[in-house]
């Protein structure tokens, strides 16, 4: 167990460098390494609580699939997001599917230990509190653009926030590892739209398009493209 070198990847996160340093040391020596392979998944829809999950290396992919099969991305996260911590609050079975999109190295923090975690300390539950009302926000704001604003400046305010690590990380990344079918699950829109609007904001420079990636060329462009 190597808490240090969890500890330097994880600090490069909002939530994890702004908790108690008591918090920090409980949630890492709590937790153990999961080893995932493309296609893995640490939970799926329904299944039990399990603790509390930061990816250390590679992506997830947060999803929801219907009873016809159509899927609907949630988000794309990268270290040194946290997630899982729903089932904390009312320990009922998982809302969403979690699946690794290739190689990748997960924290969990299992149920019990994270609920003995909190039992010792009640004052750590504010802290996860905020995680969860940091997405909850993230949703709202969603919700609202679905219903005010054009898909254009939805899709760069969602390649914007997937940049920024859903507010987790100060260095907005460069590059996203990010197909356009994901895209267009996350956003509700077909794949062809998506293509036109990614097409669109290349010729503006503000980003380039690769093989299942997407450069952020114009990061000020982009937040103004993203009505910011």
């Amino acid at each position: 167990m190597d808490t240090a070198t969890w500890h330097a990847q994880l600090a490069r996160g909002h939530w994890f460098s702004h908790l108690p340093p008591d918090l920090q040391r409980s949630l890492l020596e709590a937790a153990r390494l999961r080893v995932l392979t493309a296609g893995q998944d640490p939970f799926k829809r329904g299944d039990p609580p399990c603790g509390v999950y930061a990816v250390l290396e590679g992506t997830v992919r947060i999803s929801a699939v219907s009873a016809q099969g159509k899927e609907a991305v949630l988000s794309l996260v990268e270290t040194p997001y946290w997630f899982g911590e729903i089932c904390l609050f009312d320990n009922l079975p998982r809302t969403h599917d979690a699946l690794a999109t290739g190689a990748c190295r997960l924290l969990q923090v299992p149920q019990a230990a994270m609920l003995g975690i909190l039992e010792q300390r009640p004052l750590f539950w504010r802290e996860m509190a905020l995680l969860m009302s940091h997405k909850l926000r993230l949703s709202l704001i969603n919700i609202e653009q679905i219903s005010l604003m054009p898909a254009s400046v939805r899709l760069a305010h969602r390649l914007l926030m997937i940049a920024q690590g859903y507010g987790e990380v100060e260095q907005a990344r460069r590059v996203l590892q990010l197909p356009q079918e994901d895209l267009a699950a996350m956003l509700g829109l077909s794949r062809q739209t998506i293509n036109s609007l990614l097409k669109a904001l290349e010729q503006q420079g503000i980003i380039g398009l690769s093989y299942g990636a997407i450069e952020i060329r114009d990061l000020n462009g982009l937040r103004l493209a993203a009505g910011l």
